[in-house]
């Protein structure tokens, strides 16, 4: 039973290899050269292929983000306030939210802005919502936010061959602190022979 067990892993990991290569294949054509003659003789060298182009600005299909109940719009509040940008420690409101993601180096109106609360805003001061919020993110985290998009980090729903939808960034990590805690571990899984 233990030999057929084994016998039947290893028939499927190199299933999943066979997959794995069929789908990288598939993906890594070679780019059309585009070589360019510059003076005598000089060869301007081809572009490289990007696996998977993307329209400028593209928007990901995302469920609305997961606000703490009661506390957006942000303005119900701030329409009155006048906007303070000097760092500081908040001692009025907000003293609930502990900011550990980059702790010293960011701050609130690093990544909200200053003079529309219900908005996020680009290094670029481009103000974005919190259902871009993804974008934000990206542009610490260039790795995570390239991997999210092709559907390697996070979670999407929907067909393999058809629309899907992205969770947010924020589905899975505090914003303020995003760091994952500690899991326990799950039980192992019990062999199908095991079974009684």
């Amino acid at each position: 039973m233990k030999r057929d067990y084994l016998r039947y892993e290893r028939v499927l990991a190199a299933a999943a290899v066979v997959v794995c290569l069929s789908a990288l294949t598939a993906f890594a054509a070679p780019a059309p050269a585009q070589a360019q003659v510059r003076g005598p003789g000089a060869v301007q060298p081809s572009l490289p292929y990007k696996m998977f182009p993307e329209p400028a600005n593209k928007q990901f299909p995302v469920p609305k983000p997961p606000f703490t109940p009661g506390i957006f719009p942000c303005s119900e509040c701030h329409k009155d306030m006048k906007p303070n940008p000097k760092r500081r420690t908040l001692t009025d409101e907000h003293t609930n939210i502990v900011l550990n993601h980059a702790q010293g180096q960011r701050w609130c109106l690093d990544c909200h802005d200053t003079y529309d609360r219900d908005k996020l805003h680009l290094v670029n001061g481009q103000r974005i919502g919190f259902d871009e919020s993804y974008r934000l993110c990206g542009q610490c985290h260039g790795d995570k936010y390239r991997d999210w998009k092709v559907g390697v980090h996070g979670k999407r729903t929907g067909m393999w061959n058809g629309e899907k939808q992205y969770l947010l960034c924020v589905n899975c990590h505090n914003p303020h602190d995003p760091r994952f805690k500690p899991l326990k571990p799950m039980p192992p899984p019990v062999r199908p022979g095991d079974i009684r």
